[in-house]
């Protein structure tokens, strides 16, 4: 859990809090907060009152967007921090098209996958 800069901030365009991410899941906040700990969310401070917060992008109605889990493992393995994450999966890529979490939230997750494997090489 970092403190999120303004370039990166400025990528994501809606947050979640953690008891608003726990409502939607249908689960209590500390199972988000074991979701963050895990690896399965990321979780950054920000705003005024620096409140632990999540992309909405990372929540697809009552769950988490499928292949959002394995996409952070693959990056975490390549060496990537909370923030660096957070720009690339955020950052625009016209041979996408749009963001990698836009295509994870289109379930167009085996190219995302098959991108951030290739960031290793």
């Amino acid at each position: 859990m970092t403190e999120i800069d303004a370039k990166i901030d400025a990528l994501v365009p809606a947050w979640f809090n953690l008891p608003d991410i726990a409502e939607k899941l249908g689960v209590e906040v500390t199972r988000v907060r074991q979701l963050v700990k895990e690896g399965q969310l990321i979780a950054v401070r920000r705003g005024e009152n620096r409140v632990l917060q999540v992309p909405a992008a990372f929540i697809d109605g009552d769950k988490v967007v499928k292949g959002l889990a394995g996409t952070l493992t693959l990056l975490r393995d390549d060496g990537f921090s909370d923030e660096e994450m957070l720009e690339w999966l955020f950052t625009p890529d016209p041979t996408l098209p749009g963001t990698p979490a836009q295509a994870l939230s289109e379930n167009r997750g085996t190219e995302v996958k098959r991108r951030a494997q290739a960031l290793a090489v």
